[in-house]
């Protein structure tokens, strides 16, 4: 099978095409010459968001324009919908793991408060497929619905499924019409896979949110990652910054939405993942997702945060990378911060790790490499209960 995807374009073709829109959405104040000049607009993380929603009611920092819908998120943060053809592009999803106008979607995701449900039905009809709004839960329900109207594509998070599947084998009903499953919100297990697999279905993932919708998807020919959509500016940054990774290597990630009903600059989906190196693709990938961001920590009636352990190794040059470990030895919390340094010593960095955290730590000096490259900048090792 040939899949073909929502975009055909060269390297050069789609960096120009991107070059253009991000140049309207920064504005004439802000010369664009190469994508790398998104770094001149600043990062807005949820938390800014969440207060200027607060602050003013009910959408805050967005500005949407002729929308159908409002939906509330867990937050809560609150997203506009619009009645435009897939305006959160979960389409290209669906086209690029074979759905088409021969299949009949069972959309178990939400289709109340959040816009999950919304997101998938506009996505199955951009498709050209129908639709069965089921919505979460009732899972011999799902299952028997499923066995009479002949569900040949299930959309849901990935362990849903395994349910509706095991009350089908229990009650006998017969869904051997379903041939593939678009999964997200949730972890996609490699056996959890498998099983489905072993049962002649085809399991895929995507990778979106409801504030800027679909971020990168697999196709039906499995790669190593997933596709970033065209649509997408993808940003890979140290934690808590703004300043852009090597590829290959874990950071925030953050999303610049180039086009369609609702464009955004720079917003920060939370989450830790990393650029795929490139072997020459036109399109390039992501990994899954590897942890959240938001990495804040309270210590002593303070927060540490991934800006100032970055800021730590900005502010002395024989720092190449830091750490923070938050712990407790049960009556006190403890702050070990781990400094790579090819000559430095504890105390050579002391004055600046108090200036920087406001804190008092211990100091441990470590060989170059020895931190993991996983995108965490502070680690609270504390038990939570």
């Amino acid at each position: 099978m040939t899949v073909v995807y929502h975009s055909q374009l060269s390297s050069d073709a789609r960096e120009a095409q991107q070059l253009e829109k991000l140049q309207t959405l920064a504005g004439p104040d802000v010369p664009i010459s190469s994508l790398s000049d998104v770094t001149k607009l600043p990062v807005t993380r949820k938390d800014a968001l969440l207060q200027s929603q607060a602050d003013n009611p009910p959408f805050g920092l967005l500005k949407p324009k002729g929308m159908s819908h409002i939906f509330q998120s867990p937050g809560p943060i609150y997203e506009p919908g619009f009645d435009s053809d897939d305006p959160w592009r979960f389409g290209r999803f669906l086209s690029a793991i074979g759905v088409g106008a021969d299949d009949v979607v069972q959309n178990t995701f939400a289709y109340h408060f959040t816009p999950a449900g919304a997101m998938f039905e506009s996505a199955a009809r951009a498709a050209k497929a129908v639709v069965f709004p089921a919505g979460p839960g009732n899972s011999r329900q799902q299952a028997q619905v499923a066995s009479v109207i002949g569900t040949t594509v299930y959309a849901g998070t990935p362990d849903f499924l395994q349910i509706i599947l095991q009350k089908a084998d229990e009650e006998g009903f017969d869904l051997s019409a379903l041939k593939h499953a678009a999964v997200s919100a949730g972890p996609l297990f490699p056996q959890l896979r498998q099983a489905y697999a072993d049962r002649g279905i085809s399991c895929r993932q995507c990778y979106g949110t409801a504030d800027v919708g679909l971020i990168a998807y697999e196709a039906a020919e499995m790669t190593d990652g997933m596709f970033v959509d065209d649509d997408i500016l993808l940003e890979i940054v140290s934690p808590g910054t703004g300043e852009p990774v090597a590829a290959g290597e874990i950071g925030e990630v953050v999303v610049t939405v180039l086009s369609g009903a609702h464009p955004m600059a720079r917003f920060s989906v939370g989450d830790l993942s990393a650029i795929v190196p490139s072997n020459g693709d036109a399109q390039p990938r992501i990994v899954g997702w590897r942890g959240r961001a938001d990495q804040a920590a309270k210590v002593r009636g303070m927060f540490i945060r991934p800006e100032q352990v970055s800021d730590l190794v900005k502010r002395h040059d024989g720092i190449n990378r830091a750490r923070v470990e938050v712990s407790t030895d049960g009556m006190a919390d403890q702050i070990l911060v781990k400094l790579e340094s090819a000559s430095g010593k504890a105390e050579d960095f002391s004055a600046l790790v108090q200036e920087t955290l406001k804190l008092k730590a211990q100091i441990s000096v470590v060989a170059q490499g020895e931190l993991p490259r996983d995108g965490v900048l502070v680690s609270d090792l504390r038990p939570t209960e």
